[in-house]
């Protein structure tokens, strides 16, 4: 049977998403064809091309007239002034430039000239300029790089909206993806099942777009959407009658087992009511079935890269996505909602497993480069797994993401650690206030905090600290002691990714408003919003977060004002020069003075 697995925008182009390799490899050894498309990199690879910004010029073309047709009969207001006046600079020599620019561009990205920091901010302000030149294009849908800024001005927490966007010609620029990218593979293959992997909620409208066009012309084609976002929305998702007029089924949780048993079914003609972790639609309406499943790490294999553009990522050397557990081994954060993935707790396959599949995917791709996505690496693991990897000569390059933990206080674990070849710590910092973590069932000490961080980069380790203002009771001067506390250990803190409080609808603090006195509001028409506004009866409302926050990126140590704040460019970079002080990635004074604000944020 022939499958068709998609990753769709919008994401990062820096590594594989790790959730098509994962399918793959369990789908090719039980006898399927299976064609995987990482449509997210692939788009980017296309947006920067000469072939694409010369399928945007007539675009630009056509608004231009017609605002100058509109001037001739009346005054234009000052939006529609201000899009005249940048859309009569797209001259043919502005294509032809930014043409030449951005291939260049790409070129740097992918080779040893990234690792010059002026031709690899060169490079990423290039990127910029051809973004803002293409949404031109598509006004007023603004599309960004990198992509987590894009706003196609539809709404993806509302299945009203996500539809209303599908036939958007103007705006909508995924059914040009789908056009070039997408529909050349389904003529040419004709898979008989399509699946969609969904990992943000932005991905929501590229994703359904290319759904309503796959059934558009080929409506026997069984397209299953799974992933994250997917599970996240499980209960909103079988009364959302519009939106399964496009698929067909959808798995939540984990997806492996549970998509090769759908696939069965459906080359087989059987019935689905029997099958695990899945939603689907027949003719009787839409089903939410009874049973689920759980994966056995032991028992899956290493996943299978195999088809994706892995010369097409934005990076010199190839980084591959690893996963050694599922779950999170602490899993009490009041805050956080990962947990949604799951049925089952925290899982973990033994360090042999990892030694043995890490080795060999090292092997089979030539990449000595690997990224731990694991929600948080437990302690034990994170000291087991270095020293093998020492003990072997594995030579390889990890990061991966960890809780400030106070097992991890001793020099050696830490010289371990760095001699393993990990070069880059994602850390969950949260709050610089013991009252406040405690609010948070951090379990962390701050003077534990300041010891890994010191270990850690002494060990020569980069350390990246998340943290956001405004969690519930957080008062002004609760939230000073966040800021004082990173500025206070700035010599061993070498980014920071801070925001504001985010109430997620399935965190446990959601569960419990009242414990953490809150009063939270569901708009009816944000049918498939992921989290809640909220008032608070003590501390920071959302207004004074925002307002801290703001404070905290305009005044902040200057040294975290990077040239480049993609982590797998910063992970890179210390693999290459060998050291965590990297003079060369902070902002220069000029630089500064030029940026409107500042920013501190890290992706």
């Amino acid at each position: 049977m022939k499958h068709l697995l998609i990753f769709p925008p919008d994401w990062l182009p820096s590594e594989p998403y790790l959730s098509l390799p994962s399918l793959a490899s369990v789908l090719r050894p039980a006898g399927h064809d299976v064609v995987q498309m990482d449509v997210n990199v692939e788009m980017y690879d296309l947006f920067f091309s000469r072939r694409f910004l010369e399928h945007v010029a007539p675009r630009i073309a056509h608004e231009k007239q017609h605002l100058q047709e509109v001037q001739e009969k009346r005054q234009l207001d000052e939006e529609e002034q201000e899009l005249l006046d940048k859309l009569v600079t797209c001259t043919p020599e502005l294509f032809q430039q930014l043409s030449n620019d951005a291939e260049r561009a790409k070129r740097i990205l992918r080779s040893q000239a990234f690792y010059d920091i002026d031709q690899l901010e060169w490079a990423t302000n290039c990127l910029h300029q051809t973004m803002a030149l293409i949404s031109l294009g598509y006004y007023p849908a603004q599309i960004c790089f990198p992509p987590i800024e894009t706003d196609i001005v539809y709404k993806p927490f509302m299945s009203s909206e996500i539809i209303e966007s599908l036939d958007d010609d103007q705006i909508n620029i995924y059914r040009d993806v789908y056009d070039m990218l997408i529909r050349p593979v389904m003529e040419h293959d004709q898979p008989q099942m399509v699946g969609i992997s969904v990992v943000q909620q932005k991905q929501l409208i590229p994703t359904f777009t290319f759904c309503k066009m796959i059934k558009d012309t080929f409506p026997e084609t069984h397209i299953t959407l799974g992933g994250n976002i997917i599970t996240r929305i499980r209960d909103m998702l079988p009364g959302m009658e519009n939106l399964w007029e496009l698929f067909d089924s959808a798995i939540v949780y984990e997806g492996e087992s549970a998509y090769l048993k759908l696939t069965e079914a459906v080359k087989n003609g059987n019935n689905f009511s029997t099958l695990p972790n899945l939603i689907y639609k027949d003719e009787k309406g839409v089903h939410v079935n009874k049973e689920v499943f759980a994966e056995s790490l032991a028992e899956l294999p290493p996943p299978d890269f195999d088809g994706l553009p892995l010369e097409k990522y934005f990076v010199p050397q190839l980084i591959l996505p690893y996963l050694a557990t599922r779950g999170c081994y602490w899993g009490r954060c009041t805050f956080c909602d990962h947990f949604q993935g799951y049925v089952e707790g925290f899982r973990t396959k033994q360090v042999d497993h990892i030694i043995e599949e890490i080795s060999f995917l090292k092997e089979k791709y030539g990449t000595r480069f690997f990224h731990f996505t694991d929600e948080s690496y437990p302690p034990a693991l994170f000291q087991k797994l270095s020293r093998r990897l020492i003990e072997d000569k594995l030579d390889i390059a990890w990061t991966t993401h960890m809780r400030f933990e106070e097992s991890l206080l001793e020099e050696q674990v830490w010289k371990d650690v760095a001699e393993s070849g990990c070069k880059y710590l994602h850390f969950g910092y949260e709050s610089g206030n013991q009252r406040v973590l405690k609010l948070m069932d951090k379990a962390t000490k701050l003077d534990a905090i300041e010891t890994n961080l010191r270990m850690s980069s002494d060990a020569g380790i980069w350390n990246h600290l998340m943290g956001f203002f405004g969690f519930p009771g957080e008062t002004s001067e609760e939230a000073d002691d966040s800021k004082a506390f990173v500025e206070k250990n700035s010599a061993h803190i070498h980014s920071l990714g801070f925001m504001t409080f985010v109430l997620g609808k399935y965190s446990p603090i959601a569960f419990e408003p009242e414990k953490y006195g809150l009063t939270y509001y569901k708009n009816p028409d944000w049918d498939l919003a992921l989290d809640y506004y909220f008032t608070t009866k003590d501390g920071l409302t959302i207004q004074e977060a925002l307002d801290v926050f703001d404070k905290f990126e305009q005044n902040h140590n200057s040294k975290w004002d990077l040239r480049t704040c993609v982590r797998e460019y910063i992970f890179l970079y210390i693999d290459k020069y060998g050291s965590n002080h990297l003079p060369q990635l902070e902002m220069t004074e000029e630089q500064r003075r030029q940026m409107k604000q500042p920013a501190i944020g890290m992706v």
